[in-house]
């Protein structure tokens, strides 16, 4: 595509010298003795640069800056003046100048500035189509993936958001369950009304009926007026529940009813208040043996798992870890990104990464890149536990099988027995931390521990 720039200057010369020394360049140029030209001329072409003088009859350049920035904000602008100040200079930067050059000027030195002009204008039209290609393919109202486990998600969400049913989502933590939570909301007809979050987790036990119900003045100690619980904030929209699982015994007769007979009491008062609210709950425990263990309800379980969303991990879905890089270098990165985001070799180091903490991680990762000053994000600036581990880890490429031949399953046991002993020392032992940092549940990293005989009394 061709690369149009447009030259204003009320000075005939300067047109026909900046108009000949841009064609040879290889840009298509148009020129324009006054702003009011130039406004016409913009109003015909989409110009990549305007290359304005600053004094000129009529509309001065800073003027004509400002309808640019009003009426074509991508287009870069370059100010020229033969009375350059630096009021003149704060002012147009100000303004969304890329430059501002003095005349007289070198050759070589405009062509620097307009080369660096157009290439910043092409590299943020590159992350804009880039940003569009993403939310347009690979996401889904915040959630970011184009792995087939992400796509099943946005298909359940797309499905169940018109409903009225109660949705369960689970997943680790960091997965994106209230994400899929606000996806649901979004997508659904209550999209105007309020979206409220809690995490049950995060409210002391002693709380949390007069978080979730509200409470009448004089109702406890400290109950100096009435207070609309969140039932009543998110009228009319939808609540999340996240970590449901924490929600005492005591309290889920009381939500249990909420959901049966759409109608709740505040604590201390005596009428019931009717509630049109959409509850949507998550937990990174299994619920069902919490009800298996007494430390949940089964009616109140199958009341919230009308419908179950499964988040996957990020181990799950590694070809989506290029995306979600990319997706948070913009979100903090102080400027244009460079060429390469990431190298090959941290790449490849973090598709080997387990990730225990998943996309939270993974974005938490990035920012602290970026916070270090890293513009390109090496395998220098990635934290020890993700290197060490790339470097702990079996590599299939170097192994060769010994001419004698060999007993796969004791190789096999071998590296698993080394690799379960190398993440409890990691975690000091803590069981159910190491089998996070292998993307085990807390049962299954049990049994393999048992199968070499490292049962609970040797740990």
């Amino acid at each position: 595509m061709d690369i149009q720039v447009l030259v204003v200057d009320d000075e005939l010369s300067m047109r026909e010298f900046l108009t000949i020394l841009l064609q040879r360049e290889g840009y298509v140029t148009k020129s324009a003795a006054c702003a009011e030209d130039a406004l016409r001329l913009m109003d015909e072409t989409v110009f990549d640069l305007v290359i304005s003088d600053v004094n000129m009859p009529g509309l001065d350049g800073i003027a004509l800056l400002e309808r640019i920035k009003e009426h074509a904000p991508e287009t870069a602008v370059l100010m020229v003046t033969a009375f350059s100040t630096a009021e003149q200079a704060v002012e147009a930067m100000k303004l969304g100048a890329y430059d501002y050059i003095a005349k007289p000027f070198k050759v070589e030195e405009i062509k620097v500035l307009v080369r660096n002009a157009l290439e910043k204008r092409q590299m943020q039209r590159e992350n804009r189509r880039l940003r569009q290609e993403v939310q347009e393919r690979f996401s889904f109202s915040g959630l970011i993936g184009k792995s087939r486990r992400m796509r099943e998600v946005y298909g359940l969400i797309e499905k169940v958001a018109a409903s009225t049913a109660s949705v369960l989502i689970y997943g680790e933590s960091g997965t994106g369950k209230e994400l899929a939570a606000r996806a649901i909301h979004q997508n659904s007809p209550r999209k105007e009304r309020p979206f409220v979050a809690v995490n049950c987790g995060a409210i002391p036990e002693t709380l949390m009926e007069s978080e979730l119900f509200g409470h009448k003045r004089g109702s406890f100690t400290g109950a100096v007026a009435d207070r609309a619980g969140l039932f009543e904030q998110a009228e009319g929209g939808t609540l999340f529940l996240d970590e449901i699982g924490e929600v005492p015994l005591s309290l889920q007769a009381k939500l249990l009813r909420v959901l049966q007979e759409r109608e709740y009491r505040r604590v201390g008062g005596i009428e019931a208040q009717r509630t049109d609210v959409r509850i949507v709950a998550a937990s990174n425990r299994d619920l069902e043996e919490q009800v298996r263990e007494g430390l949940f309800r089964e009616d109140l379980f199958y009341r919230l798992n009308v419908i179950q969303v499964r988040m996957p991990t990020l181990r799950e879905r590694p070809e989506d870890i290029p995306l979600l890089v990319e997706q948070f270098y913009r979100k903090y990165a102080p400027g244009p990104p460079p060429h390469e985001i990431i190298s090959a070799e941290a790449l490849k180091t973090l598709l080997a990464y387990p990730f225990p903490g998943n996309v939270r991680e993974l974005e938490n990762l990035v920012e602290r890149c970026l916070v270090l000053g890293e513009q390109t994000i090496t395998c220098d600036g990635l934290p020890e536990q993700v290197t060490a581990f790339q470097r702990s880890a079996p590599c299939a490429e170097s192994f060769e099988i010994p001419q004698d031949g060999m007993n796969l399953e004791a190789y096999l046991d071998g590296i698993e027995k080394r690799i379960l002993l190398q993440a409890l020392e990691r975690t000091g032992g803590v069981k159910k931390r190491a089998a996070e940092l292998l993307g085990l549940t807390f049962r299954s990293f049990r049994y393999r521990l048992a199968k070499f005989g490292m049962d609970d009394e040797e740990r």
